[in-house]
């Protein structure tokens, strides 16, 4: 307790100190009707140059301020390019662009694009508006990427209800999780931290491929999901969405926002869920979808005036969830006659703060602390097992950035600092680790202002317990002309790996887990190659993306299910490991008001299980992504309908089980249908949807589920949906 409260201290008046070019500011509208609604993935540059930027979901963009520059160009695919003069005095631009544009005498109306590829961006990122995220229910994080060909979400079990993510084949513990640009979801919230993110809380989400900027840290290895949460500034004076599935599952989240001051803002955003509805559908006495209750709040504050800001939040969140068999008694003693149960709580609490001082004596120069606070509790059981764990972190990061002769050369320098303290207790195993992590690095960037990008970084690292590191990472980008860009990266991750706090769902399984030796940090090399090809087709565009990135393991903590059915057995890689993923993305307005996107993907991803190399269990092959989304005239109604195609996948051998609890080898590929309807209203909209429509269910989710304390009980082993058709309806009511 006393280092808690010395950490709180400590982070709650260490200040920050911001310095920063003149910034322009504004907002991108387009006419609907009478309204005038944000218009995101509009191009923004300085004229005669390709320095600029994009706008955001909500229209939103900030862009330095460029010495000779005065004219600005606004430029979206079917509107017509518009170029407006910028006063040094002006504060904040109001742009709205003219949504027709006659070509040939024939007129264009196209619809804006809700998730994109900024064409500036040196980094392949795909950028996902909160449009995009209201096509499907997206209750939270976990159910954000229906509509993604490129992000993976599976359960990790049959009965904790955990969800897990996968980029390029490779699980979600090697994708840096980010909130707000700082590493989020970490050690204990790995297994179930994607529902600690309320859809409705996210006004976007960032999906960058490889290896990140060093700036973010060494954790990256196969990409960077960052999660940018709504700011009172730009969000709804009040927000409130409702949620009711035939599942039983309820939710209400709601944001409302306001001007303390003329220069203070305020938000508070809460979310509350409850699943009381006891479903078995497949007949085999466990719970489909455990029952739980989560609370969650987050209230955030912002500060701005022409010298000084900062921006503080707190968030805490309370969860309570129960499975397992549905004779199991939780109010009786936990002993094989009571039946198997599973019960988890959670208590959470976050924290971050950046202030700062605005300073234009010197362009493209700033000064910055980012800092996080947080501390998870978890205390769970599994049948006979109980699992009890602590984590106490700290995250500081102090950035420079200036320039070197002129702008085209800048650089980011810094340090920073990770304090990670676990308490885990298995049955009566104790394990306790600290992770003090301080390190340094440089990033230098490069523009030529018409066709080159260059992002070259470098850090270095020392890890308490596995010593000194050096991370070394490059992200290039060529601009071929206006409508073909090449980019390429190369670059290492490391990780400290949190076994069992990461692999939770295997202690819902008979199997003991056994460590052959002591688990070192992982280390990888990625490399990537994208190409981006837009295409001007019948007054459209065709934007066609295709990927090819490699990731090659130095080491890796094995968790190997193949050697011994009756163990699951940790060690470190030895041999080689690697995952080599191909996908082709296109994206086309087929007709006025209908966004069509079609993708493929292909994923090898081996390992060495002992002597042999084999494909990693439970990976798709492939997966195919058509998803098609219909807006009426005046956005009066939208209809949405995605389908995923996933191939097949290894399953771990079950050969030396009793014939009744074999599985095959290799899992059926499948099909999964999503749709949603909604209505719009002036200030509210309904929505109506389904998953599942082609109502596939994996079978026999969970081997030996008649007799869970017997040698051969398994809920690990999930390749593909554990219910059916599911049915939801809501309401988002908004007030601006």
């Amino acid at each position: 307790m006393y280092r808690i409260k010395i950490f709180l201290i400590f982070f709650l008046f260490v200040s920050t100190i911001h310095l920063q070019a003149q910034i322009i500011k504004g907002t991108v509208y387009e006419r609907v009707g009478n309204d005038t609604i944000p218009l995101p993935g509009v191009n923004i540059y300085w004229e005669g140059t390709q320095k600029g930027t994009t706008s955001n979901e909500q229209g939103a963009f900030k862009l330095k301020e460029m010495k000779g520059a005065h004219y600005l160009v606004f430029s979206f695919v079917g509107y017509l390019n518009d170029t407006l003069h910028v006063h040094a005095s002006e504060q904040a631009i109001r742009h709205i662009m003219q949504n027709t544009l006659n070509l040939n005498e024939v007129e264009v109306v196209t619809r804006a694009k809700t998730s994109f590829v900024s064409r500036m961006s040196t980094v392949n990122t795909t950028h996902i508006s909160s449009g995009e995220l209201q096509r499907a229910a997206c209750c939270n994080l976990s159910e954000s990427f229906e509509t993604s060909a490129s992000v993976d979400v599976s359960y990790s079990d049959a009965v904790t209800g955990a969800k897990q993510i996968e980029m390029l084949g490779l699980a979600g513990i090697y994708t840096q999780m980010m909130g707000e640009n700082m590493p989020n979801l970490r050690g204990l919230a790995t297994s179930f931290g994607l529902g600690y993110v309320p859809g409705s809380w996210m006004s976007s989400i960032q999906v960058s491929k490889g290896t990140s900027s060093v700036i973010n840290g060494f954790e990256s290895v196969s990409g960077q999901i960052n999660v940018e949460y709504k700011k009172p500034a730009d969000s709804e004076r009040f927000f409130l969405n409702l949620y009711q599935s035939n599942m039983g599952r309820s939710e209400a989240n709601f944001n409302v926002s306001t001007n303390v001051t003329k220069k203070l803002s305020t938000m508070l955003l809460g979310h509350v869920s409850n699943n009381s509805t006891r479903h078995d559908g497949n007949h085999d006495g466990f719970f489909d979808e455990p029952l739980y209750t989560q609370y969650n709040l987050f209230n955030r504050w912002d500060y701005s005036s022409e010298k000084f800001e900062f921006k503080f939040g707190i968030k805490a969140l309370k969860e309570n969830r129960k499975g397992g068999q549905l004779s199991f008694d939780a109010s009786l003693p936990r002993d094989t006659t009571n039946g198997y149960g599973v019960g988890i709580q959670t208590d959470r609490i976050e924290s971050f703060l950046k202030t700062g001082f605005i300073f234009h004596s010197r362009p493209a120069t700033s000064l910055g602390i980012q800092q996080q606070f947080t501390y998870h509790r978890l205390n769970s059981f599994f049948g006979l097992k109980d699992y009890d764990a602590d984590q106490t972190s700290y995250y500081a990061n102090v950035l420079f950035q200036s320039y070197i002769g002129n702008t085209q050369h800048t650089y980011t320098t810094g340090m920073s600092f990770i304090y990670d303290a676990f308490e885990e207790q298995l049955n009566d195993s104790i394990f306790t680790r600290k992770d003090v992590v301080p390190g340094m690095f440089f990033q230098y960037s490069y523009s030529d202002g018409e066709k080159w990008n260059l992002i070259a970084g470098l850090r270095a690292d020392y890890h308490a317990t596995y010593g000194a590191f050096v991370t070394p990472r490059i992200h290039m980008r060529y601009s071929f002309n206006a409508h073909t860009i090449l980019r390429a990266s190369a670059g290492k991750g490391f990780r400290s790996p949190n076994v069992l706090a990461e692999n939770t769902s295997l202690l819902a399984s008979s199997r003991r887990i056994m460590f052959l030796n002591e688990p070192k940090m992982e280390e990888a090399w990625n490399f990537g190659l994208n190409l981006s090809k837009h295409f001007d087709i019948a007054n459209r565009e065709l934007t066609v993306n295709v990927d090819a990135y490699r990731t090659s393991f130095i080491n890796q903590v094995i968790v190997d299910r193949d050697s011994d059915m009756q163990l699951i057995r940790i060690y470190n890689l030895e041999g080689q490991s690697y995952s080599n993923s191909f996908q082709v993305e296109a994206n086309y307005e087929v007709i006025k008001g209908l966004d069509a996107t079609a993708a493929f993907r292909i994923n090898d991803v081996k390992m060495s299980f002992g002597d042999e190399v084999l494909q990693k269990p439970l990976v798709n092959k492939y997966k195919g992504l058509v998803s098609l989304s219909y807006v009426t005239n005046l956005k009066k109604w939208q209809f949405d309908l995605t389908g995923q195609f996933n191939g097949q996948s290894r399953l771990p051998s079950t050969e030396s089980y009793p014939e009744l609890h074999q599985r095959p080898d290799v899992s059926p590929a499948y099909t999964i249908l999503n749709a949603q309807v909604t209505k719009y209203f002036r200030k509210w909209n309904v929505y109506l949807g389904g998953e599942n429509l082609t109502n596939f269910k994996q079978e026999h989710p969970i081997i030996s589920s008649e007799n869970p304390f017997g040698k051969h009980f398994d809920s690990s082993l999930i390749w593909g949906p554990i219910t059916g058709i599911k049915l939801y309806v809501g309401l988002r009511y908004t007030i601006n």
